[in-house]
């Protein structure tokens, strides 16, 4: 996760077979589900015969399954993630906040955090309605084309900022989406003098998203809370208007647990 307390560490003292495992089980996803040991070596940059030893090993350990062929991820896996949504304080701090805006306001709120080039979602309160649009807990986009990764890289370091813009890769998810770095810097830096983060269909077309970042005493942002809501139901900048003071004094009231 990219986080600016994060120390260094003498490489010295690393397992070095653990990040592989670890980038072998980062290759299965939406997209590719089903993998072969070359595959897998091609996506883990590991040879063929290292990245069949480490599929064949989590098989073993009851996280994958395989036809002989192909490998695939099971349940077990998800006892990983789970493990940081219970230990970790935030996700379940924000919470009873969170609910409260969606009461008040009518509409889902997130909270989510920065890891590397991505934006993950750990908790969402459900509106009031029958159909409640935003982004589900454990969900993944790309930070470039989310209000709460705008909001988040806003209050970054600038030498950090600058080095996260130069690796990341500006995919185009609408017609709105800024894919132009000179355009991002721009919009991240209204950002920064605004203190909040407005994104008008940059994921989804007919969707905006509204997010202010969670800070820590040095100023470092340790997550975002925002709410994604329909444009023809805000026509204007009337989302703006309604949402942006409720969204405010839910951030303003979670600092100071932080």
């Amino acid at each position: 996760m990219l986080n600016p307390t994060t120390p260094t560490i003498d490489r010295k003292l690393l397992i070095e077979g653990l990040g592989k495992g670890l980038r072998v089980l980062e290759c299965f996803s939406e997209e590719t589900p089903r993998l072969t040991a070359t595959q897998t070596g091609l996506k883990a940059n590991l040879t063929r015969t290292a990245a069949r030893r480490y599929l064949l090993s989590l098989v073993h350990f009851g996280y994958a399954q395989t036809d002989g062929k192909y490998y695939w991820l099971l349940p077990r896996v998800l006892k990983i993630g789970q493990g940081y949504l219970d230990s970790s304080r935030l996700p379940r701090l924000v919470q009873p906040f969170l609910q409260r805006f969606s009461m008040e306001t009518g509409e889902t709120a997130n909270f989510s955090v920065l890891d590397d080039h991505e934006v993950v979602y750990l908790y969402r309160s459900n509106s009031p309605r029958i159909l409640s649009i935003g982004f589900h807990a454990g969900a993944r986009i790309a930070a470039h084309c989310t209000s709460a990764g705008h909001a988040m890289l806003a209050f970054l370091d600038r030498n950090q900022f600058d080095q996260w813009v130069s690796s990341h890769n500006f995919s185009r998810f609408t017609a709105q989406t800024i894919t132009d770095k000179d355009e991002f810097f721009k919009a991240i830096e209204i950002v920064r003098r605004r203190g909040y983060a407005l994104v008008d269909q940059y994921a989804n077309m007919g969707l905006s998203g509204l997010a202010l970042p969670l800070l820590d005493k040095k100023g470092n942002p340790v997550g975002a809370i925002s709410t994604t809501f329909q444009n023809i139901s805000y026509p204007g900048d009337s989302g703006l208007r309604k949402l942006l003071p409720h969204l405010q004094h839910t951030a303003e009231v979670m600092r100071e647990i932080i």
